[in-house]
């Protein structure tokens, strides 16, 4: 009787591990097929958002900085990517927690404390007395190579060499594109951030397709 107790837990146990590991499959292939869909809204609000920006101050002399409006516009365009990101994640990964989950954290975490150091270091260039030409330029180029040093960092971890590579572009688009000076800053971080998202994501769906 104790043998076949035994045996009964023992079944039980694998029959559990089974349908834990059948449930992080199934999240690992959700995420697989919604990262284009990911990869498209952000770069959606990438244009949208240095677009806007870039816009307000464009042939500005001097330099001033963008407008309120444009701001608000790159404010909302990303809360609303961040809104969308969240709700498919969170569904591709429904009932999946341990390591995965702790990786999902820890990478939004990075994410977030790399953006609040650019928004506290620019404050304190402004407050040493930076110009606004400076200011913009930091603006535009900072937060693209803090993008590009979390993405390069997880993809090459998890051996996702195209990811990895999308990193690295960032990081030459956000290295270079200050060169464009603190008005086309703005534009070619656009373009060259934004529409890289967008041609990745569409690469992603017409490779699924094949």
């Amino acid at each position: 009787m104790e043998d076949k107790r035994g045996t009964d837990e023992q079944l039980d146990a694998q029959r559990a591990s089974d349908i834990l590991q059948d449930a992080r499959n199934r999240a690992a292939r959700a995420l697989v097929i919604r990262r284009p869909v990911l990869f498209a809204v952000w770069g959606a609000a990438w244009l949208a958002g240095d677009g806007a920006i870039w816009l307000s101050v464009r042939g500005q002399r001097p330099y001033t900085g963008p407008t309120p409006g444009a701001l608000l516009t790159l404010t909302f365009v990303l809360a609303a990517a961040t809104i969308v990101s969240v709700i498919l994640v969170g569904r591709a990964a429904s009932g999946v927690g341990g390591l995965s989950a702790a990786r999902r954290r820890l990478l939004l975490f990075a994410y977030l404390a790399g953006f609040i150091a650019v928004l506290v270091l620019e404050a304190a260039i402004d407050h040493a007395g930076a110009s606004r030409a400076v200011l913009g330029v930091y603006g535009a180029a900072a937060p693209v190579l803090v993008a590009g040093v979390v993405v390069a960092a997880s993809a090459a971890a998890l051996l996702d060499w195209s990811v990895f590579g999308l990193g690295c572009w960032f990081l030459v688009v956000g290295a270079g594109s200050g060169f464009a000076g603190p008005e086309a800053v703005w534009a070619v971080s656009a373009l060259a951030g934004g529409v890289a998202l967008l041609l990745t994501a569409a690469l992603g769906r017409r490779l699924r397709g094949l």
